[in-house]
């Protein structure tokens, strides 16, 4: 019989247990968050303070839902990353199925960001509401990039509930594996968005 998994309520066990997904600990696995990141200019950086600022001025007045989050957290460094230009294109609600035919296991869900150039999966994007943590965006995603149809490239994604933000890159070998950069957050002193936007440009150009 098929068991059929909503992404939103799956667990990392169950990614463990059922697609065999592997945790990586080697920075050597995921260098991109951390070497050679492109600079960033004096104006983008005044433009993400001004996010930042934003950000701020939301969550004082609570609940801060997830389309709050992607209007003003999210979608901001999409356009200072180029990504709204050709050749990549951004779609929105993207449903995917994820079929593990030895398990007799479907995965089914609508991630919320899907940045594509071609064909390929460049950057999956998860905005959750502000009450909640990462960790409760990171089984969802990893579960989206079961399901890239270029499973032989390595994958990114971003999970961000608008005050924190984590990178993952992730790779189907033998089997599923993938890494996570450090949290990025919106408190800490300066403004750690100039980081995440030099990483999605490193990951644009990967």
């Amino acid at each position: 019989m098929v068991q059929v998994l909503s992404a939103n309520a799956i667990t990392l066990r169950d990614l463990i247990d059922k697609f065999h997904l592997r945790y990586v600990e080697d920075a050597s696995f995921f260098p991109e968050w951390q070497t050679d990141l492109p600079e960033i200019s004096p104006e983008e950086q005044k433009i993400l303070d001004k996010v930042k600022s934003a950000y701020l001025n939301l969550v004082t007045d609570p609940p801060v839902l997830e389309k709050p989050i992607q209007l003003v957290m999210v979608s901001p460094l999409l356009l200072l990353a180029d990504f709204y230009l050709s050749p990549y294109q951004v779609k929105t609600e993207k449903v995917i199925e994820v079929i593990e035919e030895n398990e007799g296991v479907v995965v089914t869900g609508a991630l919320d960001i899907l940045v594509l150039k071609e064909k390929l999966w460049l950057l999956v994007i998860e905005s959750k509401r502000a009450a909640l943590s990462i960790e409760s965006g990171l089984a969802q995603l990893l579960s989206y990039l079961l399901g890239r149809p270029d499973s032989d490239r390595p994958g990114y994604s971003l999970v961000t509930n608008g005050e924190n933000f984590l990178f993952i890159k992730f790779m189907s070998q033998d089997f599923p594996v993938y890494a996570t950069s450090r949290y990025f957050a919106v408190r800490n002193p300066g403004n750690d968005l100039y980081e995440v936007l030099r990483i999605l440009k490193k990951i644009r150009d990967c």
